[in-house]
């Protein structure tokens, strides 16, 4: 590839979306930093993306939101003319866990749309250019949750374990093209996400001891989108501490 080398991490103000970003800076990319509401620590991310001399932009969108989708990504390629994204890295997601018997229909809907609409929102429209180029990596930020199934997330497992298996799918139609997609699921990772979890009960499951940080999940997901890893795709890679395999 030549020229500016451009990577859209959603959710990337905060937690493994934030780690991604900085990572990926790191390696070359110009990152667009997309979020739903939170500027400040979308800032936050850009600036210290910037001050360790990486590129960056902010793109602001809610990934459940086609419309508001489409419009931003639409305003972006206006703005860099004979650019492209190149790098998806889908990481948005949201929780609101309950017992199915207790769940609202709009916590169900709400964490299915973020993960599952959220993937074709983004991926669907920038497939063209990364057709068009033949080069591209998706990666999706899935979880253990899609894979072993969790009690209390019927909603999150049902939107996790659907985007593994749109990962699969999609990997067949654009591999020869060059483009690859790839999963990765974290298990109990540090983060906004988990800070509401207890912490010194789960990690008694997972058999190194800890919680993983942002960071770890980071580096596998710029493992993926690297030269090195060509030859990956359609996979699902774990990232758990060995709490399942």
């Amino acid at each position: 590839m030549e020229g500016k080398k451009y990577a859209l991490v959603t959710g990337a103000s905060r937690g493994i979306g934030r780690a991604i970003a900085m990572k990926l800076a790191s390696q070359g990319f110009a990152i667009i930093i997309n979020y739903a509401s939170n500027i400040d620590a979308a800032q936050n991310t850009l600036n210290e993306i910037v001050n360790n001399g990486g590129q960056a932009e902010l793109l602001p969108f809610d990934v459940s939101d086609g419309k508001a989708v489409a419009e931003a990504l639409q305003q972006w390629k206006s703005n860099h003319e004979n650019e492209y994204i190149s790098v998806i890295v889908n990481n948005a997601g949201v929780r609101k866990d309950n017992l199915m018997m207790w769940m609202g229909e709009s916590d169900w809907r709400s964490v299915l749309s973020t993960s599952l609409d959220g993937f074709f929102n983004v991926t669907q429209p920038l497939l063209k250019d990364l057709l068009v180029n033949k080069w591209g990596r998706i990666v999706n930020v899935a979880s253990l949750s899609g894979i072993k199934g969790m009690p209390g997330q019927t909603n999150y497992s049902a939107a996790k374990g659907g985007l593994i298996a749109a990962t699969k799918a999609l990997a067949q139609e654009v591999a020869k093209k060059r483009i690859t997609v790839n999963a990765v699921a974290p298990g109990f990772i540090k983060s906004d996400m988990t800070a509401d979890l207890n912490e010194p009960e789960l990690k008694k499951l997972v058999p190194l001891g800890r919680f993983g940080e942002a960071e770890e999940v980071a580096e596998l997901v710029a493992f993926l989108v690297s030269d090195a890893a060509a030859y990956i795709t359609g996979e699902v890679i774990s990232i758990n501490g060995g709490i399942y395999t």
